[in-house]
């Protein structure tokens, strides 16, 4: 008996128990509603007071469709050359007696870099001299005897030959000793030397480098489709990753007629000028030359583009609804991309947020209010005030909240 009891008594107490927890949950529900302005819709079935419906649409952000002046370009990396070099090599050989440079000292043209020992070729100098000397002594003496009549024509005609081949001893001789002293071609800077005074340098020893680094050269190489854009006298820039921030400019002076079969590509040749002397021979630079003058072209940020397959696609803002549009892209640059169709300038194109929309999405564009059915997305982002009347249409319900002594949230 006494265990029906107590039985009976808490099954009493547990009904009592969920009633109680389940009015104490309606009183907790009941101030949110309180506060929710007059007229206001309660949330559609299925969806929270914070979803899409509530929003009156997926929240994105979205951007205009700007215009910028554009140059077609096309980025290739290259290297870049001296504008003049050489490797100094003497002709004859011979034992070095004077060096008239410092390593990495600017020289100017005609000055002597190096001189070989001379006495031998000064020696053949000599010897040439006395062979012409007498060969010149005998040709007077034969034309004197053959006028004459003592000595044949013949006679007279080899002196005359031993005359000319004495002058061209002398004539050599005097080339040998010319090379003896090597003078700079033209005004650079002179590289590190391998040889010392006393050395014995053969014919042909490298001896040191000279570069003229005013001007430099840049080679680089564009596939074989831009064979039609490029042409010489076209503009450039130039960056280096070892001087980054600096950009140089420079001018197409050269294309190679043979394109290269193992890569398909076209080398180009142009001039930089190195005013700062910062450029040095051999050194990694990105080129971006420029084929066409700058243009007025349509641009939007790289993150509004949704690529499906080869395709790329943007989603327009209009009334309110997400519209899928297939577009052209141009060229790319600093995060922004040419769109060469399918919008015009001031379209309103959604710029993030994308992954969550499909053709006919209603959305709500961040900083402002929904698009309302039939208004522009243009009219809908200027219109900014609905959202202060919403705002005041809200107060009223607040302070009649206040004044019926709704319940305090706990």
């Amino acid at each position: 008996m006494n265990k029906s009891i107590l039985g009976g008594i808490a099954a009493v107490a547990l009904i009592v128990a969920a009633g109680a927890g389940f009015w104490f949950g309606q009183q907790r529900a009941t101030p949110a509603g309180a506060a929710a302005a007059p007229g206001t819709a309660a949330p559609a079935p299925g969806k929270s007071a914070g979803g899409p419906g509530a929003a009156g649409g997926a929240a994105v952000e979205a951007v205009k469709v700007a215009t910028a002046q554009l140059s077609k370009t096309i980025t290739a990396v290259g290297s870049l050359r001296s504008d003049e070099s050489i490797t100094v090599r003497p002709e004859v050989a011979g034992r070095v007696a004077f060096i008239g440079f410092q390593e990495g000292q600017r020289v100017p043209k005609g000055a002597t870099l190096l001189r070989l020992d001379p006495a031998i070729n000064q020696a053949e100098v000599q010897q040439a001299q006395a062979n012409l000397t007498l060969a010149k002594a005998k040709y007077e003496r034969a034309v004197e005897l053959q006028g004459k009549g003592f000595i044949s024509g013949q006679a007279k005609d080899e002196a005359e030959n031993n005359l000319k081949v004495g002058e061209a001893a002398l004539a050599l001789a005097n080339a040998r000793l010319a090379k003896t002293e090597i003078k700079a071609p033209f005004t650079g800077v002179i590289g590190l030397r391998s040889v010392s005074v006393g050395d014995y340098v053969k014919e042909g020893a490298d001896v040191v480098n000279l570069e003229s680094i005013d001007a430099l050269k840049v080679d680089f190489r564009v596939p074989e489709i831009y064979l039609q854009q490029v042409s010489v006298g076209q503009t450039l820039q130039v960056t280096l990753d070892a001087l980054p921030g600096k950009t140089y400019e420079g001018k197409v002076f050269a294309i190679n007629p043979l394109v290269d079969a193992a890569g398909r590509a076209i080398v180009i040749r142009a001039q930089v000028r190195n005013t700062d002397t910062a450029l040095r021979p051999g050194m990694f630079a990105r080129v971006r030359l420029f084929t066409r003058t700058p243009q007025e072209a349509l641009v939007l940020p790289e993150q509004a583009l949704v690529p499906q397959g080869e395709d790329q696609y943007v989603f327009r803002v209009v009334d309110g609804k997400a519209v899928r549009v297939k577009v052209g892209v141009g060229q790319r640059r600093d995060g922004m991309v040419e769109i060469v169709d399918g919008v015009v300038a001031g379209d309103l194109v959604v710029s993030a947020g994308q992954l969550k929309l499909r053709d006919g999405t209603p959305v709500s564009v961040a900083g402002g209010k929904p698009a309302a059915p039939g208004a522009t997305a243009k009219s809908g982002a200027a219109n900014g005030g609905a959202p202060a009347k919403a705002e005041a249409a809200a107060a009223p319900g607040k302070a009649d909240a206040a004044a019926t002594g709704a319940a305090p949230r706990s």
